[in-house]
């Protein structure tokens, strides 16, 4: 007899092949391609895409759908075979009102856009990023449109990342989380400032790699099943379980910028060799939405590898890899270095407390270019203008301003806004666990971060998109998303760094 969900996987498996062989395509790019493979290399993208998703929205998967439905009934949330038929059909839903040609059109001009915006940052030329991106914000706004949407076409980008998420909520959450913000930022403004030139220093690329690489085994994340390699933005991509990489990239003057941003990738990274095995090749077999991968990699970078027990552990080898910049470096002015809160020009460097700032400024102006109150020609302006509004400092080149970040190259409209919402979900995950391992400290102390990533993947990673983001961090925490934990921890955390009343 015919099993109608081993016949669904059976249909869908071949379908997620071809989306792994083309982002292991888009790592190539990123990472080892050639300038001179843009062209084609936009081409076979557009092939792989395009193929995937017509065989995604054929009839079959929709009859396929229908018989699965009917075999798994009123399951339980947590069924693997009930989350199939419902997430697939989420996808299936959303993915069939998306013309295949638009599909294939959107992704050569994506491929082309990264490879115009590598080339704009390193000339300092928004030029010549400019056109690729009028073109991307009206495949974009195109896209919205096929998809639907109830109050904005910006609602229809953000549900491809947070499913079920509108503008209007994170814009709110986004409000509430200001209101303290922004008088917390004043407050340590009027502080006496933290000395961080500790952190300045000769710091050989190989050196930095090599700690940041057992720092992150240390955590479990697994070479044999994963790799580290330099890009210009840093991130990390997926194929299978047991094939998940990172990159970075190293300033070798500055030893937290590439460390941090391990850590980070390798939060990204824990969650994606910590799915269960049995989902891949299905839906299933990712991370269930970008706040929820976020909260796993600013939780290793800011709850674990800013914390003072985890340099209580790990500044004594620091100090031993570079013994002439850190040779007599104590750990309270080392923890405070890292700790260190100003306003900044770069996103993946700035502090934790103002970071959310920086969030906050893309968000808007990522809204204003799909609802075409901003155009992109006057993009650069605006950002200087919103960077002093919300920072008080402006940028003195598109390098370090506007094309800073790869998403929109990569037409991520709606991606922005999860830093922030991946951010608070890890401060309220680690109330959670902090509660259920009383000794963590102790724990990361002595270096053991097992108690932690076995509660990590009991509770988020093995699930993959079985849970909904909401529904998984209601089941780990007992609350809906709030502000309140990561508020509580950064008034806190800095208000003792800081002396604040």
């Amino acid at each position: 007899m015919p099993d109608p969900i081993e016949d669904l996987r059976t249909h869908l498996a071949p379908i997620e092949d071809l989306k792994a062989a083309a982002t292991v395509l888009r790592w190539d790019q990123e990472t080892y391609m050639p300038d001179g493979g843009a062209e084609a290399r936009a081409q076979q993208l557009s092939t792989l895409q395009s193929t995937a998703h017509e065989r995604f929205v054929a009839e079959e998967t929709g009859t396929l759908l229908d018989r699965a439905a009917d075999a798994v009934g009123d399951a339980a949330p947590l069924d693997t075979d009930a989350a199939l038929v419902r997430v697939t059909r989420r996808d299936y839903e959303r993915a069939v009102r998306v013309p295949s040609s638009l599909v294939a059109e959107l992704s050569k001009a994506k491929s082309q856009a990264q490879q115009a915006w590598t080339q704009a940052r390193q000339h300092d030329d928004f030029s010549r990023f400019a056109p690729h991106l009028e073109r991307l914000v009206d495949l974009s706004v195109e896209k919205a449109e096929a998809i639907g949407y109830a109050d904005a076409p910006y609602d229809a980008l953000l549900t491809a990342y947070e499913p079920g998420r509108t503008t209007a909520e994170v814009a709110s959450l986004f409000g509430t989380l200001r209101d303290d913000l922004v008088p917390l930022v004043d407050a340590i403004g009027d502080a006496l400032p933290i000395d961080d030139t500790i952190l300045r220093g000769t710091y050989p690329q190989s050196d930095q790699r090599a700690f940041g690489r057992s720092v992150i085994a240390d955590f479990g994340y697994d070479f044999d099943r994963g790799r580290q390699d330099v890009s210009a933005h840093p991130f990390t991509m997926s194929f299978a379980p047991n094939d998940v990489r990172l990159t970075t990239r190293y300033d070798e003057d500055n030893v937290a910028s590439a460390l941090f941003s391990t850590i980070h990738e390798a939060g990204h990274g824990l969650y994606e060799q910590g799915i269960d095995p049995s989902l891949a090749r299905t839906p299933l077999g990712d991370g269930t939405a970008l706040s929820t991968h976020e909260s796993q990699a600013r939780l290793w970078e800011n709850h674990i590898g800013r914390s003072r027990p985890f340099w209580r552990h790990y500044l004594p080898a620091l100090r031993d890899r570079f013994p002439s910049a850190l040779g007599d470096a104590a750990l309270e002015p080392f923890y405070r270095a890292i700790n260190r809160v100003t306003p900044s020009l770069i996103r993946v460097e700035a502090d934790e407390v103002t970071y959310h700032l920086h969030v906050m400024l893309r968000f808007e102006l990522g809204r204003g270019l799909i609802d075409g109150t901003l155009s992109v020609n006057d993009l650069p302006e605006r950002w200087n203008e919103a960077m002093d509004t919300y920072l008080g400092v402006v940028p003195e080149t598109d390098a370090n301003g506007v094309l800073q970040d790869v998403h929109w190259s990569q037409g991520a409209f709606g991606y922005f806004p999860t830093y922030t919402l991946g951010t608070l979900t890890a401060a309220q995950l680690m109330e959670a666990i902090q509660d259920d391992l009383p000794s963590l400290s102790e724990q990361v102390a002595n270096g053991r971060f097992d108690p932690l990533l076995d509660w990590l993947r009991s509770h988020v990673h093995r699930h993959g998109r079985i849970l909904t983001a909401p529904d998984l961090l209601e089941r780990a925490t007992g609350a809906e998303l709030s502000a309140d934990p990561w508020l509580r921890y950064a008034e806190n955390k800095f208000g003792a760094l800081y002396d604040l009343a």
